[in-house]
């Protein structure tokens, strides 16, 4: 995807934003690999402010739609950046926390964030614990049977390998029979196992088998970051993540990681997930859409986007 961001990340462990009326089972203690102090408790977090004034509010959401009143609670598994990480202050920060702020900023409402683990994320969602999702979800055929998707961004599939790539890697096919360390839930887990949209073709453990190579041993972890951290410590040949992720990590440490050239794959728009409109609660759905157009259509979208150098996943629309 993309070449990201100013602020070095080290590579240390826990932050962890724990939300007090907000708090829920599926936002649990997250590694970071970014040397920030551990967040203080608090149910309602704002990001570094809207990037453009606000407009005037849009129609708010109906507060019996709400998990808090007056709140716009967020579900978001940190840290990804640049899309979703903590700040030196341990405060929630990146493109996607600043695109939720402006837009509960437009709905009249405040916003809340819950730290979320990817591969729960749509169970706290449909379990009542935020109000939508916006934490890099890949709209694909399999969620949109549990959430609607509203789409706001777009990002391919990358991989990271430690400088002066020991093991290799130029083609997919170089990765059979090597560890590959990936996050648990994500478009990229289902693209190696061949699974979700890559079921009809098998995915990319099975072209090996298929041309006669071992399967790769994909290593699975439950945070993003835990996947970059084996790659660093040699327990995997190469991290397979979002290309905006992968970008930013090879760009605050060249000394330490490279991309493989020219092996960007599967340019797929994420959504922002929501609750079915089925449920009784599509005025959220209806007020965020509406929220999000009207930053596309001002350019406030676009200034954000800049802001953390992913300009290039820009959408121009909410429409599917």
């Amino acid at each position: 995807m993309i070449t990201l961001r100013t602020r070095a990340f080290g590579f240390l462990a826990v932050a962890a934003l724990a939300a007090g009326a907000c708090t829920s089972a599926a936002a649990t203690a997250s590694p970071s690999l970014a040397p920030t102090p551990t967040p203080t408790a608090a149910a309602s977090v704002a990001p570094s402010g809207s990037v453009a004034p606000t407009a005037a509010p849009l129609p708010t959401v109906p507060s019996d739609q709400l998990v808090v009143a007056g709140h716009l609670t967020i579900c978001s598994d940190i840290p990804y950046p640049p899309q979703e990480y903590f700040d030196a202050n341990g405060n929630p920060t990146g493109s996607d926390i600043d695109m939720g702020n402006e837009i509960a900023n437009r709905l009249g409402l405040k916003m809340a964030v819950q730290n979320t683990v990817f591969d729960t994320i749509i169970a706290a969602l449909k379990g009542g614990k935020c109000d939508i999702i916006m934490s890099a979800q890949n709209i694909n055929a399999d969620r949109l049977k549990q959430v609607d998707m509203i789409p706001f961004f777009q990002a391919g599939q990358s991989f990271v390998v430690a400088k002066g790539n020991p093991y290799a890697i130029k083609t997919t096919l170089d990765l059979c029979g090597k560890a590959v360390g990936v996050e648990n839930g994500t478009t990229e887990a289902d693209h190696l196992n061949g699974a979700g949209d890559y079921k009809a073709d098998g995915g990319l453990s099975k072209a090996c088998t298929t041309a006669g190579k071992a399967a790769i041993d994909i290593k699975p972890y439950q945070k993003d970051s835990d996947a970059l951290l084996a790659l660093q410590t040699n327990k995997v040949s190469t991290y397979f993540t979002d290309s905006p992720v992968a970008g930013y990590y090879v760009t605050q440490h060249p000394d330490q990681f490279e991309l493989v050239p020219d092996l960007t794959l599967s340019l797929i728009k994420e959504g922002i997930s929501v609750q079915k409109g089925a449920s009784g609660l599509g005025q959220v759905e209806t007020s965020v859409k509406a929220a999000l157009q009207s930053m596309i259509d001002d350019g406030t979208y676009l200034k954000i986007l800049t802001k953390y150098n992913v300009q290039s996943g820009a959408v121009t629309s909410t429409n599917p």
